[in-house]
């Protein structure tokens, strides 16, 4: 089969690798969609640990069911189909309690195993989901980056009346704001230095600037909650400079791997801190029911390329790529 593989930073090239063998509780799934993820960015270029080269990356997809694997059940060959990626052992005290994502052996497609960025891509029955006929490849591939943002906005507790703020307008960003319309919050505040990326914000009903400066007089901080889905060292010590006492920030960006916080002034003003990393199962399925309920709005700002014009598609994230949020990698 046909594959995108990362060979080294910013080296990607379209190669001839075998079909993946498939475990007896494995699906074969004919890759249709796969979208490029912002971690998949730091990967090309050299800056993601998780990401070793010669890898297939890609985590983010939709596609059809090609074989299945003689103890896999629930499925059928030729159904439409989306899949976590986020592949745990099931049985540990996170996997039971609803905590999957935090699984001391987890592994993520496209990055511990081959992942979407080829002809075809083998994945765990229990990973897979199936997409109702009104769902596009498209919107069946979101599911993955909608589902980080729904686990943010879930351990924010977030309820009508929170004021919000989010630094970063890239895709979590953009999800993570339209999770929390999900929870009555209309009036998120949003920033980002991407004007075509603020433009996409406000077009979803955001609140965008590029500096918290350009806020009416007053109304730059004291917020109840705060999402950094940038992970920058600046983007960190501004969440906390603008969190109310006793508020709360999310940091799900992973930019920067250390950063330096007010650790006294959290203590004094009380403030919560959490890291929030990929997602639970129920973050997962209600990703999937809410996007087939068309409460999320991403399509209008998506791209669509060849599979063998992947490196250039991810030069064209890295360099700025005006209105888009998001580009799929297809092999039609």
């Amino acid at each position: 089969m046909q594959a995108l593989v990362y060979e080294g930073p910013r080296t990607m090239n379209m190669r001839e690798v075998p079909v993946p063998d498939l475990k007896p509780d494995e699906v074969l799934i004919r890759v249709e969609r796969a979208g490029i993820c912002g971690s998949e960015l730091s990967g090309y270029l050299g800056h993601n640990s998780l990401r070793k080269p010669p890898l297939i990356m890609g985590h983010e997809f939709a596609g059809v069911i090609e074989r299945i694997g003689e103890q896999a059940s629930g499925i059928q060959a030729g159904e439409r189909v989306t899949a976590n990626p986020l592949v745990t052992c099931g049985s540990c005290r996170y996997c039971r309690n609803g905590e999957s994502q935090l699984c001391g052996s987890r592994n993520l497609l496209g990055a511990h195993r081959p992942g979407a960025f080829a002809q075809f891509v083998a994945v765990p029955v229990r990973n897979v989901y199936r997409l109702e006929d009104y769902v596009s490849f498209e919107e069946g591939a979101l599911a993955e980056p909608f589902a980080c943002a729904i686990h943010v906005c879930r351990l924010l507790g977030l309820t009508p009346t929170s004021r919000l703020l989010i630094y970063g307008a890239g895709p979590i960003g953009l999800f993570a704001l339209q999770a929390a319309m999900v929870y009555g919050i209309h009036d998120a505040v949003i920033v980002d230095l991407n004007e075509s990326r603020l433009e996409i914000a406000r077009e979803l009903g955001g609140i965008a600037v590029s500096n918290l400066n350009e806020l009416p007089e007053g109304s730059g901080s004291g917020f109840d909650a705060v999402i950094d889905a940038v992970g920058a060292e600046a983007t960190r010590q501004r969440s906390v400079a603008a969190v109310r006492p006793g508020g709360k920030v999310v940091f799900t960006g992973l930019h920067e791997a250390d950063s330096k916080l007010p650790i006294n002034d959290m203590i004094r003003s009380e403030i919560g801190a959490k890291g929030a990393f990929a997602y639970s199962q129920e973050d997962f399925e209600t990703a999937l029911l809410w996007i087939g309920q068309g409460r999320i709005r991403l399509l209008p700002w998506v791209e669509t390329s060849p599979m063998s014009e992947g490196g250039a598609s991810f030069e064209k994230l890295i360099g700025g790529p005006g209105k888009i949020a998001k580009i799929f990698l297809t092999f039609e």
